[in-house]
């Protein structure tokens, strides 16, 4: 499948007067959540003076195109020194299980001593979409499989009553070129809570793609699967957005070349587009992303065109 997007511009981008010092700058890893007719609540990672990102939320009408409400305090802030969150909280996606709607995160810690590295942890979202920390033990850790850092899962319903997810990992900070091998493994559950890791399913290819994350997976007309991800080459290039395939067989293939989306001639997104979420509305499929700064120019909003 070939895509095409329809870049809308720049859509939401944290002013400089007047923000809460947990959200000064940067909105990555937008996570829209709808509320009621074209308007979504669109989550997101802001920082502070230090780095440390926290949960902010803007109030978007996707058709509009247009701010409803800029909420000015976090909805959810990195943890105390010494938890898994401690130096941040990228968000990933929603899902629900019972009735019950959790949002994961990947939770950063950055020792003065050592290599950063991630958890992923687990927010429950409470009516009105209130953020409330599951745990403060990590939803999944460092295992066999994933021995090193954990990042940016998201998990979608399967047609077996279970619950698949994708989410990054490293093999090593350098695989030789300067540039870490991060990959996208999967994993299974039968009750979206207790998780079978299967490891690497996305193919890599080092000095082409070797640094994936934030995958976001949908479902075409045929139940295919479709990946949408942010990667990295290895060669000095900064994040562009790829993607990926699978006709139902299990096996994925990298389609860098059909993502539909790059880097502008100028302007917000002209060094670097990263962090997809891709969704459907109305019969259409709509694409926020982040640009340059790794999101510190805020987020933007595509459409997928006819091929």
């Amino acid at each position: 499948m070939s895509n095409r997007w329809l870049k809308f511009g720049l859509l939401y981008s944290p002013t400089e007067n007047g923000r809460h010092p947990k959200l000064l700058s940067h909105a990555a890893n937008p996570l829209p959540v709808y509320m009621e007719g074209d308007v979504y609540r669109v989550f997101y990672s802001g920082r502070d003076e230090f780095n440390r990102s926290s949960v902010g939320a803007v109030d978007i009408d996707i058709i509009r195109r247009k701010v409803v409400r800029d909420h000015h305090d976090p909805f959810f802030e990195h943890g105390p020194p010494g938890s898994f969150y401690a130096d941040g909280v990228s968000i990933g996606n929603c899902y629900e299980i019972e009735g019950i709607r959790y949002m994961l995160f990947m939770g950063w810690q950055a020792p003065q001593d050592g290599h950063w590295r991630g958890d992923i942890g687990r927010l429950v979202v409470r009516p009105g979409l209130v953020l409330e920390l599951e745990s403060e033990v990590p939803f999944m850790s460092s295992s066999p499989i994933d021995p090193i850092s954990l990042s940016y899962p998201w998990v979608m319903a399967g047609e077996a009553n279970d619950y698949v997810m994708w989410y990054g990992s490293t093999k090593m900070w350098d695989a030789g070129n300067g540039e870490m091998l991060h990959v996208i493994n999967g994993a299974r559950s039968s009750d979206g809570n207790h998780w079978n890791r299967e490891g690497s399913v996305i193919p890599y290819e080092l000095g082409i793609a070797q640094a994936f994350s934030r995958p976001t997976v949908t479902r075409d007309a045929d139940g295919d699967f479709e990946m949408w991800f942010s990667y990295r080459s290895g060669s000095g290039q900064e994040y562009r957005i790829g993607y990926a395939t699978n006709k139902g067989d299990g096996e994925w293939k990298l389609a860098l070349e059909d993502s539909g989306i790059d880097v502008s001639s100028d302007g917000w997104d002209s060094e670097m587009i990263e962090y997809p979420f891709v969704l459907e509305h109305k019969g259409l499929r709509y694409m926020f992303y982040n640009g340059n700064g790794y999101g510190r120019t805020g987020f933007g909003l595509a459409v997928l065109q006819d091929a």
